[in-house]
Formats: C-alpha cells, structure tokens, sequence
C-alpha cells in the first residue's frame, strides 16, 4: 500500500515502471553506485595527494586520475571480441565485482599502511578495465527487463541518478574527508559496487539474457575494433561530422589538464581542504544539470554557433583562476561553466544525428565513442607534468585560454568550409 502511494506521487511517465520487480531492485543499486562513484571525485584526487612523495603530487594525481578512466577505454576496444557477446547481466555483474574487489583493496592498504603510489595507481586501473562494458550493461539491461514503450523513461531516470551524483557526492566526499580518510570513501565506492553486483544476480533475466538475442545485446555494447574501423571509413566521407568530432576530442582533451589543476590550486593556491574541493565539484554539477536541461531551449539557434560558444565560454570560465581571483569568484565561474558546458554532449549528438544517415547511425557513433574514449584520460595523464613545469593556477588560465582558441580556430574552419560549398542553410535541431 505505501509502495502504491509512493508511486502516486511520481510523474505519470514514470509510475509504470515500478510495477517491475526487477527494475524496483535495480534502481536503488544503480543510484548507490553512482553516489559512490561522485563521492570518489573528490576522494581519488584527496588520497592522491596525501600520500604522494614531496613534489611529485601533481605526477601521481594525474597517474591516479588517468588510471580510474583510461583502462576503460582500452578494455572497450581490446576486450570486444570476448565480451560484445556476453548477456548485459553478467557485463554489469562483471565490472561491479572487480570494482568491489580492487577498490575495496584501497583502504586495506592504506590501513596496513603498504599504499604505495606504484599500487594505488595499479588498484585504480584495474577496477576500471571492464567499467565500459559495464555501463552498456546496465543500458543493456535495462532494454531487457522492460517492454519498449518504457525504455526512454527508464532511461532518463537513470541518466538523472547519474547527474544527481555529481551535485551530492562530491560534497558530501568534502563533508566526509574532515571525519575520516578519503581511502575510507573509495571503500565506499568499492561497497556500493558490491550491493551492485548482489542485486543484478538477483534478477531473472540477468544471468542468461532471456528474450534479447546475442545481436541486440552486442548492438548496446561498447565499441569494438571492426565497428570502430567501419565507422571511420563512414566518417572520411562527412567532413563535417569529422570537424564534430575533432572538436569534441580536443574540448575533452583540454578538459584533462583542469581536472587535475584544481585539487592542486585548493590545496597549494588556496591552502584549503576537501571541501572546498567537493563544493567545486557540487556546484559545477548543478550547473551542469541545469544547462543539461536547457539544451531543448537551444533548438532554434543554429547549432555549430551554439556549440562552438559553449567551448569558448567554458575556456572563458577558467581565465579567472590564472587572475588569482579570491575562491568566491571561482567558485562562481566554475558553476557558470557547469551551466555553459551541460548542453554540449546533447547538441554533440544532435549534430552527428542530423549529417548521419538512419542506416549507418549506430556504426559511426561507435567510432566516435572509440575515438573520445581517449580525450579526457591522455589530458588527465598529461596535467600532471604541466603541473609540475607551471603551478595549477597557471594550468588552469592556460586550459582555458588554449579552449578559447580551439573555439576560434574551430570557426574560421566552419566559416571557410561553408565558403567552399556554398551557402548551406544554418543546422538546426528539429522543431
């Protein structure tokens, strides 16, 4: 009777999906994963810093950072030929149990006082080898345990749990840091992952993929080595969607060198602790949802405009860091670039989807999941030596700056191709 109340009080979209068992068991996991998942932004980046040698903590938070992200990406492409057929269940349960293992190997070590920088870097880039297989696996499943005509609302309430976790975890990982390590939030994260991987061997249909073909399942997988290559051959003949892309990889890639920049400029600019960090991240997050949701406002505006002052806004948003603005104003800007950069991935797509014809969709997205999964983590690896040659205050004005000429440079390209071919009319999403 509560349960039936409850469901009352959601949206009408929403309510049919929780007259599914499995789905009502999922759900709650799924968020307490993500939750962990937002606690260790903060976390990650703490314990890098406090346990690296005198003068190399910007050397080991980049490793550390590159190491939560870039073994996904190589395990999507290495580990295709393997995995792209497994049931979405087992793909999930997979990466949940080695994410519950090897993080959870964290704050044992730091306990037994053996974290060394070598095997913390190791234990983070092992529990992310299969964690891309394992995010097509909860979409996957998801598709299975759910007739078609509720997908996209489960979907989206998923999608929203995932963003949610961005404002919630990272301050309360801050709030947490004052009381206790942040080696114990990582083993947080590694518990959530473990209620994860109980709960998909729960349900039904999880083991054995029951009433979704080999074929549907491999669809919604990551990309592998031959979808990738069929995808670029496509791409060679749209040199728009290949202007996309390049766009995209850079924007992301001079993303990395920031997301290392900024624990450092609290702690050594600032001399400031965790949570000054986690409320960075809560309020970018926030503005990263609301831009998100504002996306659909953009509809009318040509979208190469659009999305070439959404990379120079936010390269914009950082300048004020290099200024030695006080952390009020930065605290600000970051929240501004949140809002500016929240509908990028969004018009990303909409870009590809309207130069991409039906048929060859699906295969030159994988490509351009293959290409991206790089972008973030090889600026990641790489804002640890800036670090070192630079300081993060000057890091960050230069991310930003080099972001403002990727916008700049992004247009005159735009503008000279649109030369070559003629008037085209301006891109627009659809009405």
């Amino acid at each position: 009777m509560t349960r039936v109340r409850t469901t009352r009080l959601l949206p009408q979209a929403y309510r049919p999906l929780f007259a599914h068992a499995d789905f009502r068991r999922l759900l709650p996991a799924l968020a307490a994963s993500d939750l962990g998942d937002g606690m260790s932004v903060v976390a990650v980046a703490w314990l890098a810093i406090e346990i690296a040698p005198p003068g190399q903590s910007g050397m080991l938070l980049g490793a550390a950072l590159a190491a939560y992200a870039l073994p996904g990406a190589a395990g999507a492409l290495l580990f295709g030929r393997w995995l792209r057929r497994l049931p979405a269940g087992r793909l999930l349960a997979a990466d949940s149990r080695i994410r519950a293992v090897l993080l959870g190997c964290v704050p044992l070590a730091w306990a037994a006082g053996v974290l060394h920088p070598v095997l913390y870097v190791a234990l983070l880039a092992g529990s992310s080898v299969l964690h891309a297989w394992g995010n097509a696996g909860r979409y996957s499943l998801l598709a299975q345990i759910l007739p078609p005509d509720q997908r996209l609302a489960a979907n989206a309430l998923v999608s929203s749990s995932v963003s949610a976790s961005i404002v919630v975890g990272p301050a309360l990982a801050g709030f947490l840091a004052a009381v206790i390590s942040p080696a114990w939030l990582i083993g947080l994260d590694a518990l959530s992952f473990a209620v994860l991987a109980a709960q998909v061997g729960r349900l039904r249909d999880a083991s054995d993929g029951r009433g979704k073909g080999d074929g549907e399942t491999a669809a919604a997988a990551p990309v592998d080595a031959d979808r990738s290559a069929a995808g670029l051959r496509l791409l060679r003949k749209q040199p728009e969607l290949l202007g996309v892309l390049a766009l995209t990889w850079f924007f992301n890639f001079l993303y990395g060198p920031a997301e290392v920049a900024l624990p450092l400029h609290v702690t050594d600019d600032l001399h400031a602790g965790a949570g000054l960090l986690g409320l960075y991240w809560t309020l970018f997050g926030a503005g990263a949802v609301l831009g998100g949701l504002a996306a659909g406002a953009l509809r009318r505006f040509p979208l190469w405009p659009v999305t070439l002052g959404i990379v120079a806004g936010w390269g914009l948003a950082l300048v004020p860091f290099g200024l030695g603005a006080p952390a009020a104003v930065t605290l600000a800007c970051f929240t501004l670039g949140g809002l500016i950069y929240g509908p990028f991935t969004a018009l990303s797509y909409t870009l590809f989807q309207e130069r991409t014809p039906a048929a060859a969709l699906t295969t030159v997205l994988a490509a351009r999941s293959a290409a991206l999964l790089t972008a973030g983590p090889v600026g990641t690896a790489l804002g640890g030596p800036l670090i070192a040659l630079l300081g993060p205050r000057q890091v960050l004005a230069a991310s930003g700056l080099a972001t403002v000429a990727l916008a700049v440079i992004g247009a005159a390209i735009r503008v000279r191709g649109l030369r070559r071919v003629g008037t085209r009319p301006p891109l627009r999403r659809p009405a």
